[in-house]
């Protein structure tokens, strides 16, 4: 019979106690229990986060899971909210609010880079062209889009390197591209729609679902889109993280009819997989954090069916999960 040691290497380890930081497919007894045990990936999970001090839906998020930033957006009694708050990867603390308060925004960038441009400033729908950048504690004024617009997606891994594309009403195909001061005019989207979700940089980003009930899936070169495989399910009203076109994930949002959704699926440049981890709570006009298709943050968000009761709700995705496991002969 071939042993452990033979196969990896080295032997089982005894000891009194699990190691504090186990290496993935590491195995050892714990003497102390007489449990032995290995440290494995679970795969794809979504787990609680810390919740945050206002509700809110369809604001903007920028940074990553452990350094994340939420702002604006609409309340639990529908207005407009100019709050924003910071994430150091368990709890939420207050930041500098928004000189104007919004919903419906393109937001993009870092914790302390952050960019909020266009969105809806009052309850009969007027439209805004005008852009504010975060530096860590406050925000300025920034150069103000060429056209205003609300309902758009949006990408970027930097405040100064960030991206808007389509919107409504009526829906939009144009795109702009930020500088960090100035808006240009990008390449025309080939399907024109408003709410959908955006990830990845201002020169390899991706689009994807969208109203009513979208799957179209686009990719952004720098200078053009490229209509590409469509998602497994069609929605719109849902959020995203990704670094490049060919990692990401969307999660949450909108299906027919009418129904809120939990499902996640993942983008790998060329097919959409449907992950089998879900939120735990289903919710739209919900904000993403994170430049990655394997650690992102889920935050805020509508979660009645379909709305309109608004959350405070937080979830960190994680691929792969890896956890210490009880070994056993089942």
């Amino acid at each position: 019979m071939t042993t452990f040691k033979e196969i990896r290497g080295t032997a089982i380890q005894s000891v009194s106690s699990d190691p504090s930081n186990p290496e993935e497919g590491q195995i050892w007894y714990n003497n102390t229990i007489g449990v032995l045990k290995g440290y494995k990936s679970l795969g794809a999970t979504w787990a609680s986060g810390g919740a945050t001090s206002t509700s809110s839906n369809a604001g903007g998020g920028a940074g990553v899971q452990t350094s994340a930033l939420v702002f604006g957006g609409r309340g639990p009694d529908v207005a407009f909210i100019s709050t924003a708050e910071e994430y150091n990867g368990s709890g939420w603390t207050a930041g500098g609010s928004l000189s104007t308060a919004r919903a419906y925004i393109a937001g993009f960038g870092t914790q302390t880079d952050a960019v909020c441009a266009g969105g809806r400033i009052n309850a009969p729908g007027t439209t805004t062209n005008a852009t504010e950048e975060y530096n860590g504690s406050a925000w300025t004024g920034g150069g103000n889009m060429g056209t205003g617009r609300r309902v758009g997606g949006s990408a970027g891994l930097t405040g100064s390197a960030g991206l808007a594309f389509g919107g409504a009403s009526p829906p939009s195909t144009a795109t702009e591209e930020y500088d960090g001061s100035a808006w240009t005019t990008g390449g025309t989207m080939n399907t024109g729609r408003g709410y959908l979700a955006g990830f990845g940089s201002q020169t390899s980003a991706v689009a994807a679902s969208g109203t009513p009930y979208s799957a179209a899936t686009e990719e952004y070169n720098g200078s053009s889109w490229t209509s590409v495989n469509n998602m497994n399910t069609a929605r719109q009203q849902a959020a995203a993280s990704g670094s490049s076109e060919t990692a990401g994930i969307v999660f949450g949002g909108e299906i027919p009819p009418a129904t809120l959704s939990a499902a996640t699926e993942s983008y790998n440049g060329t097919n959409w997989t449907t992950s089998p981890a879900s939120l735990a709570t289903a919710r739209i006009g919900l904000m993403g954090a994170g430049q990655s298709s394997s650690s992102a943050l889920a935050m805020q968000g509508a979660i009645g069916p379909p709305g309109p009761a608004w959350g405070g709700l937080t979830e960190e995705w994680n691929d792969p999960t890896l956890a210490v496991q009880k070994i056993t002969t089942s």
